[in-house]
């Protein structure tokens, strides 16, 4: 049996929060016991990861706030699990992590690194400082994870020189996320807008890697051109979007959903997903479920979404509200038998390449490799 300590930042729904769930809920449980730890509380997926039976140990510590007393909570908890392998994720993770494992001097540390070219400009000065303090550690993980190409090449500019870089994309359930028909008519109900109405979909949170501005300035000319585009924002903190939608003339035309627990529970209800994406994105998760669920996507050039979308969907350049209009205008002209024929092959795209079980497969694969003492680089 292989012990898992996972210890992340925080379990609010974000790619590397969902994956982490995903991932204990699918490892089979006759080889592998995990634990996870939460730096802050449980916050949205915590009592999902619960539900599958795997334990979940929160710090306590404030968003933002470093706390030395996390690291004594966390060195107690590793001297009760005893884990073969402590796996952080996410920046805040990884440094107590590592300071927790080089105190304990037992298990074998793994790290997990999501971003790609974050603007850390744009964050605190406690990201910052963690940022650099990593790029001067990477040596001391057995393996760093890269969950994407564009992820691994921007912490190598950072100075990451790991002793073995492993590539593991994103998985998506594709029984969970798969196409729905039968409920779209009752969602265009339920958000009030016309049955043959296109509608498009932004699902983030409210953040500055997601750049909403951007999105919505594409929103705003595309709906001066084409009368039958609605758009629908999801994540967290998006019904605080209300004046920045009204000053763009868009508040008859979009519906601002906030937090949505089940996102493919909305997915069904659109025509064309978008990823506006600035910076900071590695394998952006939205982009897999949408695809999974048949629907064709249009993202900006951020991250590995270029590779993830193939010949499946538009890429365009970050920033570029007009470039971002045009293909939204695009998919619309396309019209819907064209836009489902994209979406058939979108989601055969992730049955083929990014099928949960073939993710979950591959971190069971060097979890078993790691134990088994054969992780020297190469």
């Amino acid at each position: 049996m292989i012990h898992i300590v996972h210890v992340i930042s925080d379990l609010d729904a974000g790619g590397a929060e969902v994956m982490l769930a995903k991932l204990v809920r699918g490892m089979d449980g006759a080889r592998f016991s995990n634990t996870v730890v939460s730096l802050t509380d449980e916050g949205q997926l915590g009592e999902q990861i619960k539900s599958s039976g795997v334990a979940v140990h929160t710090l306590g510590m404030k968003r933002g706030r470093p706390d030395v007393s996390a690291l004594p909570k966390l060195l107690r908890l590793l001297k009760v699990i005893r884990p073969t392998i402590v796996q952080s994720w996410l920046y805040h993770a990884d440094l107590l992590s590592t300071l927790a494992v080089k105190l304990a001097g037992s298990p074998t540390l793994i790290w997990n690194v999501r971003c790609s070219d974050m603007d850390l400009t744009r964050y605190s000065a406690l990201t910052q400082w963690t940022q650099k303090i990593l790029a001067c550690c990477a040596s001391i993980p057995a393996v760093v994870i890269a969950n994407s190409e564009a992820g691994k090449r921007q912490h190598e500019r950072l100075g990451y020189r790991p002793r073995r870089w492993v590539l593991i994309p994103n998985g998506f359930d594709t029984e969970q996320f798969r196409p729905d028909s039968c409920t779209r008519l009752s969602l265009r109900q339920e958000w009030q807008v016309p049955g043959d109405a296109v509608i498009i979909a932004l699902v983030a949170r409210v953040d500055p890697m997601k750049d909403h501005e951007t999105f919505l300035h594409a929103a705003q000319l595309a709906a001066q051109v084409r009368r039958n585009v609605y758009f629908v924002l999801a994540g967290k903190d998006t019904e605080r979007l209300t004046s920045a939608v009204v000053a763009k003339g868009l508040a008859a035309r979009t519906r601002l959903l906030g937090y949505c627990r089940r996102m493919e529970g909305i997915f069904p209800g659109v025509d064309v997903v978008c990823l506006s994406s600035a910076f900071g994105e590695g394998f952006p998760n939205v982009l897999g479920e949408a695809m999974a669920c048949g629907i064709p996507c249009v993202a900006t050039d951020v991250g590995d979404a270029r590779g993830i979308l193939g010949e499946t969907g538009l890429v365009v350049p970050a920033r570029d509200a007009v470039a971002l209009a045009g293909a939204i205008t695009d998919l619309i002209d396309r019209g819907p038998e064209s836009r489902a024929k994209l979406g058939r092959a979108a989601r055969a795209r992730i049955e083929a390449e990014y099928s949960l079980p073939r993710i979950v497969d591959r971190y069971a694969a060097l979890y078993a490799d790691v134990q088994s003492g054969k992780s020297s680089a190469h």
